[in-house]
């Protein structure tokens, strides 16, 4: 044979001479060279003769080979779809069906081939921190990233803010999923980290660590969504959860003492407006009871200020009629109301010869004090 060795294994290692007798290769180290092609067809044969029936290899061998390479080829195209999975059909490497969760054919490699990838596994992805594995503590550690999560808010402040993206591959999206992105997790991030970059850019930095949280959170759902729907990524965000919105480290005390401050502002506004409260109702019954109270005295005054006038013309037309007796009438009246309460001393000078002219009506209209009664002497006492 031309191709054989002289002499030496199947590699031609004898001699060191190559199969074309010449010496060794240049740059083939210690002087291998290439395996004899008829002796390996030989070899192949001698071992399919001792598998077939008869150790002849004939036209009958020959087809049953045939066969049964064609079956094992049109089996391979049987292929299973997790219940988690959804199955993409390429032909010749073009995207053409999907297939569903079960049992499936396609044509067999290289006619046709399927990928399966996890449709219904929700995927987060960090955005600002880092979860690694510890293994001195047995388990994980979080490690901030700040060029991630530091971000100015529309106030022209600074919030650290880390969160965290939620989504799948849209059911009927697998096909945009598998082709139209090349990276999905990798562009999810940047989407996630661009909408939340724009929503605070538009938010007040005091409403994002209150109440702006769950707002935030939808609108940067709502932007990402709009934006991978726009790539054709065939993605689907379920959730945007913000963990910390936190101000830098290096401003926090500064932060702390403005919401302190703050506090004590809305604590003094509602003191005072507690006080207002309870004053102002008071000065407005004390005003209301005023102006009653000087009501009521001017209702009074008029009335006796008629009364008085009614009294007179009636005096005085009782006057018209008997004027001395009307008048001896209404001095008596005059000196009986102004006398009536006074200390009352009566000097008369026409007394008789040992007669005092003094007559103390005050001391004489006094009622007495009761005598005390008499203590009787003790019996058998000295006469």
């Amino acid at each position: 044979m031309p191709w054989s060795n002289q002499g030496g294994g199947p590699w031609g290692s004898g001699g060191g001479k190559g199969p074309w007798g010449s010496g060794p290769q240049p740059g083939g180290g210690g002087g291998g060279s290439p395996p004899d092609l008829e002796e390996l067809l030989r070899r192949s044969q001698d071992k399919l003769r001792a598998v077939l029936p008869g150790g002849n290899l004939g036209g009958k061998g020959i087809t049953l080979i045939l066969l049964g390479a064609i079956l094992i080829w049109g089996f391979s195209g049987f292929y299973r779809v997790d219940f988690n999975e959804l199955g993409a059909v390429l032909r010749f490497g073009k995207y053409v069906r999907e297939a569903t969760p079960g049992l499936n054919y396609h044509l067999p490699y290289p006619i046709e081939s399927v990928l399966t990838p996890k449709v219904t596994v929700v995927q987060p992805i960090h955005i600002g921190m880092r979860y690694l594995d510890d293994p001195r503590r047995g388990g994980t550690t979080m490690r901030d990233v700040p060029e991630e999560s530091l971000m100015l808010t529309g106030d022209e402040n600074i919030v650290d803010v880390d969160f965290t993206v939620f989504w799948l591959v849209k059911p009927a999206g697998v096909g945009d999923y598998l082709f139209n992105i090349q990276q999905p997790e990798g562009t999810v991030k940047a989407v996630a980290e661009s909408a939340m970059r724009e929503v605070v850019g538009r938010s007040d930095s005091r409403d994002l660590t209150t109440v702006a949280r769950q707002s935030v959170e939808t609108a940067v759902l709502e932007l990402m969504q709009k934006v991978l729907d726009t790539y054709g990524s065939g993605i689907q965000v379920t959730q945007v959860q913000m963990l910390k919105v936190d101000p830098p480290a290096q401003v926090i005390d500064s932060l702390r003492d403005v919401q302190a401050a703050r506090i004590d502002q809305e604590r003094a506004q509602n003191e005072a407006q507690t006080y207002a409260n309870r004053v102002v109702p008071e000065a407005r019954g004390r005003a209301a009871q005023v102006t009653q109270s000087a009501e009521a005295y001017r209702e009074q005054t008029v009335a006796e200020a008629k009364g008085q006038s009614s009294r007179f013309l009636q005096v005085y037309e009782e006057y018209k009629k008997a004027p001395e007796v009307t008048r001896q009438r209404m001095y008596l009246e005059t000196m009986e109301r102004l006398f009536g309460g006074t200390e009352k001393i009566i000097m008369d000078s026409g007394t008789g010869q040992g007669v005092v002219p003094y007559l103390p009506l005050n001391e004489l209209t006094r009622p007495r004090a009761p005598t005390p009664p008499q203590t009787p002497p003790p019996t058998g006492a000295a006469r």
